[in-house]
């Protein structure tokens, strides 16, 4: 992409500030509802305390792929749709078709609407959470696994070749403005912004959950 090439991308090394777990076998999704941090494990919902690591609740639910919140419920991945859980009864209250068809990887909830993250496509759509319609398509130049929102900034989280790192893209031209390197052999995932200076990140077959500090210049851009 013409646009990518003219962009100066700042790259740094991502700060791991804790890590949770293992908590499964596998960790997929991951969201944060202003308290709790939620893990998607496959067939699990688990949430935990960010302060303790304690776990706290825990929803049998089908979660093979991204998980969002959006201020009063939760959203899961599963398979080829995206249900809508209420998190106090763990019940599915609606499902939508997944933009992907089984093919999905992050979700978040950000201006109204849903954001699916596609993992070999290297895409993300933004859809209507009502019925699952793309309203727009942003192309990234990386396999995406993690997608969220931040202050306005859009981070997605990859996973290619052993190699993941997050990154903030334009989400216009999706050209590539900053990156934090995960060490070696540390994948992401999920992710998912606590709103603040942190990002929680899924580690796929690790069953970690890992607490990523968001850049101190990212931050002070929003001040």
């Amino acid at each position: 992409m013409s646009q990518s090439s003219k962009t100066q991308t700042t790259v740094r090394a991502a700060e791991i500030v804790r890590e949770y777990g293992p908590l499964a076998e596998q960790v997929h999704g991951v969201t944060h509802d202003g308290q709790r941090v939620w893990a998607a494990t496959g067939t699990k919902l688990i949430a935990f305390d960010p302060q303790s690591g304690e776990q706290t609740r825990a929803l049998e639910r089908a979660c093979d792929a991204g998980t969002a919140f959006d201020g009063t419920y939760l959203y899961q991945i599963a398979e080829e749709r995206i249900d809508k859980i209420d998190p106090a009864s763990g019940k599915v209250l609606a499902s939508i078709p997944a933009p992907g068809h089984g093919y999905d990887s992050g979700l978040t909830w950000a201006e109204g609407s849903l954001w699916v993250g596609q993992y070999r496509d290297r895409k993300i759509h933004r859809i209507d959470p009502a019925n699952g319609a793309i309203l727009r398509t942003i192309e990234s130049n990386r396999f995406v696994t993690g997608v969220t929102w931040v202050d306005g900034e859009l981070w997605h989280g990859t996973w290619e070749a052993e190699k993941s790192d997050i990154r903030r893209i334009d989400p216009d031209s999706g050209a590539v403005l900053e990156r934090l390197e995960m060490p070696e052999g540390t994948g992401v995932s999920g992710l998912e912004s606590d709103g603040a200076d942190l990002f929680y990140c899924g580690g796929g077959n690790s069953g970690k959950v890992r607490a990523v500090r968001r850049p101190k210049s990212s931050v002070a851009r929003q001040a």
